[in-house]
């Protein structure tokens, strides 16, 4: 059955739980440690029941986390191979292992109520942020930062990555002392801190993690700005008090949903005054619909449905990617003018290698704060959305739009953002 599911010629060592095993003698080894492996992929084809038995520790990879995954390919094969004979046999395995479907593992999220309400939305957010905030200090470093970093070199350092990457957005917002800065979804703080200290910016962050503002609060009075930095835990549709004269949006975005977006960039281009900025930063499906149909899950010729698969049920459940020309669309729609758009996947792909390699080398430290299951989740996610970005299926992109004043930008006619930013260009009528 195993050879069936993985091919008689699977890229990595398959060693099995009665000691037997099939394939090319290599370093990194894919170990099923239990029957229930096997019923899981047979009940869920595809990346769900490989996801629920990696995660329940039916099946782990032992060795180089991306050369394992290199098994995911075999098992896209799977509809093409299950003729009669093998469909007779999976049926065989089936009655003899049980025929009851597994309880998915706990980690799975069950989220309950009307899409993308706050009350939901609260609960989907919950469940990725309010983990642990010693897990993630462990996780992504004294930076504390969960997005994209900016790499001037692959070996530049996650910590360097990341203060580049501030240093890109408040260039791009072309911040400058004094003014207001509103963080959307500002995480642990970290981008306002930034923008406090080096850039003389006061600043309002909104989360609806629980245990992110908590932890940002601590982090902004360590660093002496409580008194320039407000941190609440407010939705996004609930903030009363702008205007702002720019707005940062880094990793918010894909928990919006499509069908709020309209309204989304409507209460940003509100919370601005004529002239503000607006930095959205966020992943991005790409734009091959083609492309994004051989990529999603299926069962023989079917896509699986929409919400199956591994990261909206483990990770971030209600995520939505969108593809960056319809973000550009109704961000123009809102009424603001998109000046700039920058695609850094590659970027992603580094980061998230190394944050990979973080927790692998803190493995018991994550086990003993979230739990085996919770950190299995973690290194499939994030080694799974490395090769990703990796191969073009997944975007991310920074676009910088403005709120125009009476046709005047406040732009410069040539910005570089890799320099400190220069005065803007005289006010024009158009």
């Amino acid at each position: 059955m195993l050879e069936i599911l993985l091919g008689t010629a699977p890229p990595v060592r398959v060693e099995l739980w009665d000691g037997s095993s099939f394939g090319p003698d290599t370093a990194t080894r894919v170990v099923v440690r239990s029957p229930e492996a096997v019923r899981r992929v047979l009940f869920r084809p595809g990346e769900l029941g490989l996801a629920r038995a990696f995660v329940a520790g039916d099946l782990d990879v032992d060795g180089d986390i991306f050369d394992g995954l290199a098994i995911r390919g075999a098992l896209s094969n799977l509809p093409r191979r299950l003729d009669t004979a093998a469909g007779a046999a999976a049926l065989a395995v089936l009655r003899e292992l049980g025929g009851r479907p597994p309880v998915p593992p706990p980690e799975e999220a069950r989220l309950h109520g009307r899409r993308h309400s706050q009350d939901r939305d609260a609960a989907a957010i919950s469940h990725h942020y309010d983990v642990s905030n010693a897990f993630y200090r462990m996780l992504l470093g004294p930076t504390m930062t969960y997005s994209c970093g900016v790499w001037a070199s692959p070996d530049a350092g996650l910590d360097t990555a990341q203060r580049d990457k501030h240093e890109l957005v408040c260039r791009k917002l072309g911040l400058r002392p004094g003014e207001r800065l509103l963080d959307v979804g500002c995480g642990w703080g970290s981008m306002l801190i930034h923008a406090a200290q080096h850039f003389g910016v006061r600043g309002v962050g909104v989360t609806i993690s629980v245990e992110q503002a908590a932890e940002a609060r601590r982090r902004i009075a360590a660093a002496g700005l409580a008194d320039r930095i407000e941190i609440r835990l407010q939705d996004y549709r609930e903030i009363p008090d702008g205007p702002f004269d720019a707005i940062s949006s880094v990793g918010m975005v894909e928990h919006v949903g499509r069908a709020k977006l309209p309204s989304y960039f409507d209460s940003l281009y509100r919370l601005l005054r004529p002239g503000g900025r607006l930095l959205n930063h966020g992943i991005s499906s790409p734009g091959d619909p083609a492309g994004a149909y051989r990529h999603r899950p299926h069962l023989g010729p079917v896509p699986l449905p929409a919400g199956r698969d591994f990261l909206r049920r483990y990770v971030f459940p209600d995520g939505e990617l969108h593809e960056i020309g319809l973000m550009t669309t109704l961000t123009q729609a809102a009424g603001f003018e998109v000046r700039h758009v920058e695609n850094l996947r590659e970027h992603y792909a580094l980061t998230l290698r190394a944050w990979v390699r973080r927790l692998e080398d803190n493995w018991q430290v994550a086990v003993d704060e979230v739990g085996a299951g919770r950190a299995r989740v973690w290194r499939l996610y994030m080694a799974g959305s490395a090769l990703s970005f990796e191969a073009g299926q997944t975007q991310i992109h920074q676009t910088l739009a403005v709120r125009p004043d009476a046709g005047r930008s406040g732009q410069p006619l040539r910005p570089r953002y890799e320099s400190p930013a220069a005065p803007p260009h005289a006010p024009s009528a158009g």
